[in-house]
């Protein structure tokens, strides 16, 4: 290599420092953190963990706050309400931890899977306060668009989950 492409790299290696701003071994980040990655990720949204029957409990592992509310709900119960004009999703939020937490909850009636007759019908239950090592029950109800029985949706899932003190 000639001496005029070290004395290059050498300079470019210096710009490089520079622009970047040496942060040590730490790493850096233009936003200014510490290197780490705020993003997380969660199951919600995902079939396998939930159902409409049998009570089954949502949620992934991990320890963000979102994994923790989603495993403290359990969904009881997906139907058309009597009168013919709901979806109702009822649930129980079981709270694990000694504090009590507001807890919003977003769920999706589904239908069979690959079908495409079920419209998008989403649900929520917001602030619901359930105090530490204690367990409430709610419903989530969303204005049933369809025209017949609602045999079209045959369950929900939870799609979202969070809990902050309260």
């Amino acid at each position: 290599m000639k001496l005029r492409h070290v004395r290059a790299v050498a300079v470019f290696g210096i710009a490089l420092v520079a622009l970047t701003g040496a942060r040590g071994s730490s790493g850096g980040s233009c936003g200014g953190g510490n290197g780490s990655s705020n993003s997380s990720s969660s199951s919600s949204g995902s079939d396998s963990n939930s159902s409409s029957s049998g009570g089954v409990t949502t949620g992934g592992v991990g320890g963000s706050s979102k994994d923790r509310a989603q495993r403290d709900v359990r969904i009881d119960d997906c139907a058309l309400s009597a009168d013919r004009k709901n979806l109702v999703a009822k649930v129980t939020i079981t709270n694990s931890d000694s504090s009590a937490y507001l807890y919003d909850v977003t769920l999706q009636f589904k239908g069979a899977e690959g079908s495409s007759s079920a419209n998008l019908a989403l649900a929520k239950v917001e602030d619901l306060r359930v105090e530490g090592g204690a367990s409430k029950q709610a419903e989530a109800t969303t204005p049933y668009t369809g025209g017949g029985d609602g045999s079209e949706y045959t369950r929900c899932v939870v799609v979202d989950a969070d809990r902050v003190i309260g």
